[in-house]
């Protein structure tokens, strides 16, 4: 038996799908500038206020709290890549992809314990595909300046939350996916280990 389609109604199923994908194509494109536009306003807006708190931080008592009254933590550097963003307290999709986000349960900078940080791999932690030992990471609070130094890259599983216990030591723990250019969800996660050190004994980078 020999099938037949008609051409007309082939062409009307043709057109309707072309401006369905042309459609979702406009939807996600304007999700994308959205998120671009909304990221980059919170990160300016955030910058401006813990700029301002900051110069006022010397005046303050030491009952001080460690984050804004809307979950700005304060924020975290490492020179050597440029990379420079606002740390909110949380991981949800809005804090994520606004900046990089405090791990809850984890301990807070100045703090004895693990500071546990997460974020995107494809925007604020991209950078850190580059990261290298003794690269510095510095972290700016309403409780004063620390600074770290990396001492391990590690690949793990998921499921891996060991990287995130308490610690006996200041240490600073930056967790994001990976590989950093897989294609959907990332099967792994990129785990960094800092130490907080004195300023003076911190070690140069390993890359002029």
């Amino acid at each position: 038996m020999k099938l037949i389609v008609e051409k007309e109604p082939l062409r009307r199923i043709l057109k309707w799908a072309q401006r369905a994908l042309l459609a979702c194509a406009v939807i996600l494109l304007g999700y994308c500038a959205f998120a671009l536009v909304d990221a980059w306003t919170f990160q300016r807006r955030e910058n401006l206020d813990l700029d301002r708190m900051l110069r006022d931080r010397g005046a303050a008592s030491l009952s001080t709290p460690v984050a804004a009254a809307n979950g700005l933590i304060g924020r975290m550097e490492i020179p050597r890549l440029g990379l420079s963003a606002i740390v909110v307290e949380g991981t949800g999709r809005t804090a994520l992809r606004r900046g990089v986000g405090h791990i809850p349960g984890t301990a807070l900078p100045g703090e004895a314990g693990n500071v546990g940080l997460s974020g995107h791999r494809d925007t604020f932690f991209r950078p850190l595909k580059d990261l290298r030992t003794k690269d510095e990471i510095r972290f700016s609070t309403l409780k004063g300046d620390f600074r770290y130094e990396v001492e391990s890259l590690r690949v793990v599983e998921p499921s891996d939350v060991g990287v995130l216990a308490p610690s006996g030591e200041n240490v600073l723990t930056l967790v994001t996916c990976y590989p950093f250019f897989y294609i959907g969800a990332a099967p792994k996660r990129f785990v960094v280990r800092a130490r907080q050190v004195p300023p003076q004994t911190l070690a140069r980078s390993s890359v002029k």
